[in-house]
């Protein structure tokens, strides 16, 4: 069982009483819960002020690159990181966009990233990329996982949804379980559409 905070445990000896009001109005007059207030208050300014600047460095939006350098610079400068390599015209590639968009906003920690494969021919090659989607995860500039097309994101490939995405990207480590945020009443997300090509699009 847990250990019984210092502070509850020393306003039950001194009180004698088992109201809980009572013991809740003794706490609160207690120049311990001031000080742990104040505590509270510096750690959530702090949240704020890191969360504004991740924010201006780009966390919380899916943003398209349109140079391998900054990208792989980028992908060196972060500690998370998780880029798409699309092509326009693939339905799968669109498809995968409307889920990485939606989760950018939930992960501040992680940089959301996309890039073009015709402005990436060096990575391509380099990074072995001939099926797309092709998303990667980078955890300190390091490839961590790979996900080809919608392999393993569902028990069919075609219904995945974004909280699968989600889930494949917090067991590879590059999101991070307390940034999760899913609605209670959400179902999973948004699909992915039953109607495209049954087939991963090849990219050489």
């Amino acid at each position: 069982m847990a250990n019984l905070d210092s502070q509850v445990a020393s306003v039950l000896d001194a009180s004698h009483s088992d109201d809980e009001d009572a013991l809740i109005a003794s706490l609160e007059d207690s120049p311990a819960m001031d000080a742990f207030r104040e505590q509270r208050i510096q750690q959530l300014h702090s949240e704020f002020v890191r969360a504004k600047t991740q924010k201006n460095q780009g966390f919380g939006d899916y943003t398209e690159i349109k140079e391998e350098k900054a990208l792989m610079d980028l992908t060196t400068e972060v500690q998370y990181a998780v880029v798409h390599f699309s092509k326009e015209d693939f339905s799968r590639c669109r498809v995968m966009d409307s889920h990485l968009q939606e989760l950018a906003p939930r992960h501040l920690d992680t940089r959301f990233l996309k890039m073009n494969v015709e402005n990436a021919p060096f990575l391509v090659t380099k990074l072995k990329i001939q099926v797309l989607p092709c998303v990667l995860a980078f955890v300190n500039g390091v490839s961590v996982d790979r996900i080809v097309g919608f392999e393993g994101l569902a028990y069919t490939q075609d219904t995945f949804t974004t909280k699968d995405l989600e889930a494949r990207l917090l067991s590879s480590g590059v999101v991070q379980r307390a940034k999760a945020k899913m609605d209670a009443g959400n179902t999973g997300g948004r699909r992915a559409a039953k109607n495209l090509d049954s087939d991963d699009e090849e990219w050489d």
